[in-house]
């Protein structure tokens, strides 16, 4: 099969590797039609994450058409349309009871930290990931969803990470009727988490990033206020001014350890990797956060230390939550809000690229050329 080969920091391709087969009598075999390239594989690509090995396949965003089922699975058949969740869980340990999917403590021998992930390196299980013609899905009766009859597939994939962690960001805010909301990153995450963001009541939505495409999308889409912070002398004095000098009810750091804004982090997180990554947007969202006020991160950083304004987070009473996404648990409720207007998912994607030309849609999304929001990959088997 054709399979997506990572050759080192901003060197990836195609390859042929072997067809994945049933390892464990709860596995199935899936034959992908829609993978993504996320944010977050931007980590993995620019070399962010420790123990990302040569030969990994990339890929946490996929759905497709189950091809085998193992002796124990008893919720697919062959044939069946599938949803993937990033999240590979267990659905028994003490965590999946709770319904932290992305915490499962069973699938992932780095279980202390986080749960296990398609494609996201050895921290995340050592998994390949869906940016292929055909993945291995583990604990195939616990995490696919079949794809609803009427649901547009480009919907439907971005229902794997997108659309949930966005939800979730806005969910774990605790967003409260007429909360002015601050969402830091426009990519396809912070978009998502700022449209949410009316979902729960929000009566105002800032979007914070520095790339105008990005932004010009997230004031239609969100909608939102948007704001480059390249053209504000200081983003946290301007969040002050802008409200009441009290700070925002709420911040979101949709961005994560690639951050920019700030020489300082970019120098020791992403260049020196000193940190975990820049953690410039959380220094904004906990600077910028009212009093009593709740920072969400849902932007990935490496699992090494950051240097973060600790004591504003305690002078301040701030409420900070934290988490991956636990896809299984919200994907009925999402859909629902998709089958009734108030989400469209399909909108974000901006490009369609054959699986075989992976290398320029990394390229192109990387360097965000060409007005990129969200790329699509389709293997040969899903075209025509």
């Amino acid at each position: 099969m054709l399979a997506m080969n990572y050759r080192g920091p901003y060197r990836v391709r195609v390859d042929r590797k072997p067809v994945p087969v049933c390892e464990h009598v709860q596995d199935a075999v899936v034959r992908v039609t829609r993978t993504c390239i996320c944010g977050s594989d931007l980590h993995l690509y620019h070399g962010m994450v420790p123990d990302t090995r040569v030969g990994t396949t990339f890929g946490h965003e996929f759905i497709g058409v189950v091809e085998e089922v193992g002796p124990q699975v008893k919720n697919l058949a062959v044939g069946d349309q599938v949803i993937v969740p990033f999240n590979i869980a267990c659905g028994q340990c003490h965590f999946c009871k709770q319904g932290l999917f992305g915490n499962c403590h069973e699938s992932n021998p780095q279980a202390t930290a986080v749960g296990a992930i398609y494609g996201y390196s050895h921290t995340a299980g050592g998994y390949d990931g869906g940016q292929a013609e055909y993945v291995r899905v583990p604990y195939a009766d616990v995490g696919p969803c079949k794809i609803p009859s009427n649901m547009d597939l480009d919907d439907a994939v971005l229902l794997t990470d997108v659309v949930p962690t966005g939800y979730q960001a806005a969910e774990m805010a605790g967003i409260q009727p007429g909360d002015t909301v601050v969402v830091f990153g426009a990519g396809p995450v912070g978009i998502m988490a700022a449209r949410c963001a009316w979902l729960f009541g929000a009566g105002r939505v800032i979007v914070i990033d520095h790339i105008d495409y990005r932004l010009d999308f997230a004031r239609t889409y969100c909608p939102a206020e948007v704001y480059n912070f390249r053209s504000l002398e200081d983003p946290v004095v301007f969040l002050k001014k802008t409200t009441d000098s009290l700070g925002a009810d709420v911040c979101i750091d949709a961005v994560g350890g690639d951050a920019a804004g700030s020489a300082l982090h970019t120098l020791m997180g992403t260049k020196l990797k000193l940190e975990g990554g820049s953690a410039t947007a959380l220094h904004w969202a906990i600077n910028s956060v009212k009093k009593g006020g709740v920072v969400s991160i849902v932007g990935v950083y490496g699992p090494t230390g950051n240097v973060i304004p600790i004591g504003n987070v305690l002078n301040k009473g701030i409420t900070i939550r934290a988490n991956q996404a636990s896809v299984k648990r919200l994907l009925p409720r999402l859909i629902e809000h998709i089958e009734a207007g108030r989400l469209n998912p399909k909108a974000l994607v901006t490009h369609r690229v054959p699986l075989e030309e992976i290398a320029d849609a990394y390229h192109i999304f990387s360097a965000k050329l060409d007005g990129c929001i969200k790329p699509v990959l389709v293997p040969p088997s899903a075209r025509g």
